[in-house]
């Protein structure tokens, strides 16, 4: 195995939360590994809404805070979510700084749209839904001219480096088959979310939360690992991952219709085509179920405009043989986000000493049982920095790595038996017998292959999803008897078995 000895700070994942990271910790030093090539392989580039943030005449932070709390069903941090707010608009204005193209009025301020759970049009977009890509392109430009930063695209994180104190040293990446042992003074985990575990998923294959299980493995507190956030509106023609139907269209007036072409939403809530997403989710989910299926028609709202105003979407219709802007879009529920992740402070801090988590592998706290939409690149961008300037203050402890800790990695045919196993269990509607079924074949799974990563990952969020005997945000139990006082879930490892006493461990 070949070492490295990095003086500075490690960051794994290029994301926007790890780009940003790495651009905060000037003057710092620092080393970005990615496994796939930069703008490839991370939801971030895939974003299609925007980013929410209080940027037009009469909106606040304490307005934008205000419904971030509310969509997150009682468990979202307060401070973590003023934070968030009060930051946002700063982290926009960066952004553009750097580059990227949002929308703009007449006047030059920002053009903003309205989604979802929003009290008003706060979603600053590129061209309809090119918000992700262009953000990315912009903040890859600025990554790429620092001289502070080194990027390794073809690198694989195997595991992460502990000293004999439990102390994050750093990790084992692979690249070209060859192992590679990288020390620094810091590491920071933005490795992304768990949609690479879901048959059915809007986000890249790749990321099957392994950065969230080798954190759990090495000891790391573990915070809301069962709230599983499922997009409305993938794109139903077969793909995997599945094309996605940015919400923004909604905002824009587009309806949900069944097979007959009526209107089903307002008998699941008030606020119809803009109920928040679990809502939205868990009503497409039983018109399919009852086979009346579901489609968005936007092609009152947007019609002939589709190809200008939502480039993403038309051209992925279009491919799938659809016209969106004469036919209905075929829709259906799909794993787009992971509220929960590596417990960190507001500062990226994990509870392992050295340790640092951004984005979508992470848990603030900021996105409770439900995340508030086009707040999650907002998160990444805020959060992101916080960690790399946090990150850059580290100084080398002087310690020699101990302990290795890492996974076996886990068969094709495995893993699509997996996927196909969550999505059927764990997904938009859950119940005791369909998680206690998904741990039995985690468990054969394991025995069968070793504790890889994804079945460690995929276990957190069964488990917790089953010791969660309530519904709340996006958890939901067709089963649930019990209306609990709001409580966010916190464990580690270690305990996984005894704080989620499952039925099956006693028979």
């Amino acid at each position: 195995m070949s070492r490295l000895a990095h003086d500075g700070v490690l960051v794994v994942g290029a994301g926007l939360a790890g780009l940003t990271a790495a651009l905060a910790a000037v003057p710092a030093k620092v080393l970005v590994l990615t496994d796939a090539a930069l703008n490839h392989g991370c939801s971030s580039a895939w974003a299609q809404g925007g980013m929410a943030a209080a940027l037009s005449e009469g909106d606040t932070p304490e307005q934008h805070a205000a419904d971030t709390v509310a969509a997150g069903a009682g468990l979202v941090d307060p401070a973590m979510a003023r934070l968030l707010a009060e930051e946002g608009p700063a982290a926009v204005h960066a952004l553009a700084a750097l580059g990227a193209p949002f929308d703009r009025t007449a006047e030059g301020g920002f053009a903003q749209s309205l989604e979802a759970a929003h009290a008003r049009p706060r979603i600053a977009r590129v061209k309809g839904d090119q918000a992700g890509r262009a953000i990315m392109e912009a903040v890859t430009v600025a990554v790429l001219a620092a001289r502070h930063i080194e990027v390794r695209t073809g690198h694989r994180l195997r595991g992460l480096l502990c000293d004999a104190d439990g102390r994050v040293r750093g990790v084992i990446a692979e690249a070209e088959g060859r192992m590679i042992e990288i020390t620094a003074r810091a590491v920071i985990l933005a490795t992304g979310g768990i949609g690479g575990l879901y048959a059915v998923t809007t986000t890249p294959a790749e990321l099957k939360g392994e950065g969230l299980a080798l954190a759990a493995l090495a000891g790391a507190r573990i915070a809301d690992p069962e709230f599983v956030q499922f997009h409305p509106t993938a794109i139903d023609i077969g793909r995997d991952p599945a094309p996605l139907a940015t919400e923004a269209l909604r905002g824009e007036g587009a309806v949900l219709v069944n097979a007959d072409g009526q209107r089903f939403m307002a008998r699941y809530h008030p606020n119809a085509e803009l109920a928040p997403r679990d809502v939205v989710a868990r009503a497409i989910h039983a018109e399919r179920e009852a086979g009346r299926g579901a489609f968005l028609d936007a092609t009152k709202a947007v019609g002939a405009h589709f190809p200008e105003e939502f480039p993403a979407v038309f051209a992925a219709c279009i491919s799938g043989g659809i016209d969106p802007r004469a036919q209905p879009i075929p829709v259906a529920p799909a794993c787009h986000y992971h509220m929960g992740g590596i417990a960190t402070d507001a500062d990226g801090h994990a509870s392992l000493a050295g340790l640092y988590a951004a984005g979508e592998c992470a848990s603030t706290g900021v996105h409770g049982a439900n995340r508030l939409a086009s707040n999650s690149l907002l998160e990444a961008a805020v959060f992101g920095a916080r960690a790399g300037r946090a990150a850059a203050g580290e100084t080398d402890p002087g310690t020699a790595p101990a302990v290795c800790i890492g996974a076996p990695d886990l068969p094709a045919p495995a893993l699509a038996q997996l996927r196909q196993a969550m999505s059927r269990d764990a997904g938009v509607v859950r119940t005791a017998d369909g998680l206690e079924r998904l741990l039995h074949e985690i468990d054969a799974l394991e025995a069968a292959c070793g504790r890889a990563a994804p079945l460690v990952a995929a276990r957190l969020v069964a488990a917790c999803a089953l010791a969660r005997t309530e519904s709340r945000g996006g958890h939901y139990r067709a089963d649930g008897t019990t209306v609990e006082t709001p409580r966010r879930t916190f464990i580690h490892w270690a305990d996984l078995p005894a704080a989620c006493a499952w039925k099956y461990a006693a028979e």
